[in-house]
């Protein structure tokens, strides 16, 4: 299944996609597997993620916040290589969730733009979303990307002009990431009241769904969230739960916020063929 059905079908239920974070490799290898699992299975009532953001770990995070990065640092000490992120990348498409990598540049460029394309789709990845790297000087990845029909998933931020949120939705396919706030990751206690507009904003220039990320960590949140976007993105939230309460409160946590995607059915524009 392609990002565009997912967004396509989650639309024609009038709900937002739920799309979950986790850093591959957190906090060994194993475990991560089993929780991308359980965050795609829910708790046997309701499902969980529709898409999953499978992170990879990085020295150097500079857009994540304190609870990303140390379950960043715990995978990469705990031995976490990216060769390894292709099996889990196929953990996730076997689970019957779509996924995509979100990463920084360089571990893309160290492995060979067109080795990562090929081996991410031969994986059944369809897509990576790139923080750091902006449409102007991603030729290359662009290039490659196309080559492997994998989606180009780009920022947009609520400093981001016309001129850019335009050029960003040119160059992406699949979705678009808006972030809701200026800063780095992490749950907050409220949703940016930014989202909304960035979302108004972007809308004016694309008809790609809109996932909207940074600071969603309740089912009441996702709902707000889910009311005008076409997407909800949780990380945090979803490391914190591991720490606390493991595989099962993963499961339960992601269940919770499919519930909040569904509680309040959104209208939702159709996403065009």
């Amino acid at each position: 299944m392609s990002l565009h059905e997912v967004f396509r079908d989650c639309a024609a239920q009038r709900r937002a996609a739920l799309i979950g974070y986790l850093p591959a490799g957190f906090p060994t290898v194993p475990d991560s597997a089993e929780l991308f699992r359980a965050m795609v299975r829910g708790d046997g009532d309701t499902p969980g993620c529709d898409v999953v953001e499978i992170g990879i770990p990085y020295s150097d995070p500079v857009m994540d916040g304190p609870t990303i990065q140390a379950a960043g640092g715990e995978a990469l000490r705990n031995g976490f290589r990216v060769r390894q992120l292709f099996d889990l990348v196929a953990t996730v498409a076997e689970a019957g969730a779509a996924p995509v990598v979100m990463t920084y540049w360089n571990p893309v460029h160290r492995y060979g733009p067109d080795a990562f394309a090929r081996d991410l789709a031969a994986a059944g990845g369809l897509g990576v979303i790139t923080p750091d790297l902006i449409p102007d000087e991603a030729d290359e990845w662009l290039t490659a990307a196309r080559r492997y029909d994998l989606d180009r998933i780009f920022l947009v931020a609520p400093s981001s002009t016309d001129r850019r949120l335009a050029m960003t939705a040119e160059a992406g396919s699949g979705f678009l990431y808006a972030a809701s706030v200026m800063g780095v990751t992490g749950a907050r206690d409220s949703v940016s009241g930014s989202a909304r507009d960035l979302v108004r904003r972007t809308r004016e220039h694309t008809e790609l769904p809109i996932g909207v990320g940074l600071g969603v960590r309740t089912a009441e949140h996702a709902a707000e969230v889910g009311s005008f976007a076409d997407g909800v993105i949780v990380g945090s939230a979803f490391v914190s739960r591991v720490r606390r309460e493991g595989t099962t409160g993963v499961a339960e946590f992601a269940a919770e916020l499919g519930r909040g995607v569904r509680s309040n059915p959104a209208p939702v524009p159709e996403v065009v063929d």
